[in-house]
């Protein structure tokens, strides 16, 4: 798996199955904070428990930086992450990588750590201080039906719509809608046409998100 230095110094990786990197080559942490993170800690600020949905967990840089941002609006609240990820060979790198813009991309790595002294399995669990991560190995296509809790927050973040399509269609949407609270909020970093119109057939309403490394803006969605 070839290594990639992005713009802001941080890691990301090439998939060679997908032809694509996990992240954007402008910058992968400050994808994870702009174009994810920041635009849907908004809707959570005054909440003492967050919930997150992770789609495409990959590096877990998206789940390490909205603990940062979680713990930084309220240094006592819990949270809870469930990571839907198909690729065990990006997790196996994780352990060894050094991530200072995160504070909390540690957690992350003893996770990780922790699962591969438990062998292999489908489902992960671990829990640390006041942060509850779930990771489900299989595809999200599938494991998303075994998910029974309504989240705050919903990072969707796979590999492109040209080139991981079955992650972006109107019936994985409706069952990303099925488990947002009302009040809740769904990121990520497409703004194609075909994709905001499948998340209004869904159930969504679709706006701009920041534009970050590139003209076009990313997406927010919300519960109609």
């Amino acid at each position: 798996m070839k290594q990639v230095i992005t713009g802001d110094d941080s890691i990301t990786f090439y998939n060679e199955k997908y032809d694509e990197t996990y992240h954007s080559v402008t910058g992968a942490v400050e994808e994870a904070f702009k174009k994810f993170v920041e635009p849907a800690l908004s809707f959570v600020k005054d909440k003492n428990h967050v919930s997150v949905l992770d789609v495409g967990f990959g590096l877990g840089y998206n789940s390490a930086a909205a603990l940062d941002r979680i713990f930084e609006l309220n240094p006592e609240c819990k949270a809870s992450i469930v990571g839907l990820e198909k690729d065990k060979e990006i997790l196996r790198v994780i352990p060894g990588l050094s991530c200072l813009q995160i504070k909390n991309y540690d957690i992350i790595k003893e996770m990780i750590k922790c699962m591969g002294r438990g062998g292999a399995k489908d489902k992960y669990e671990y829990e640390k201080g006041g942060v509850r991560l779930t990771l489900l190995l299989y595809d999200a296509v599938k494991s998303i039906r075994s998910v029974n809790s309504l989240f705050d927050i919903v990072f969707l973040d796979p590999f492109s719509p040209r080139k991981n399509p079955e992650l972006w269609t109107e019936s994985f949407f409706k069952e990303l809608r099925k488990r947002i609270k009302q009040d809740g909020v769904l990121t990520t970093y497409s703004c194609a046409r075909r994709v905001r119109e499948n998340l209004r057939r869904a159930g969504f309403k679709v706006f701009d998100g920041p534009c970050v490394g590139r003209r076009s803006p990313s997406s927010i969605a919300t519960p109609l």
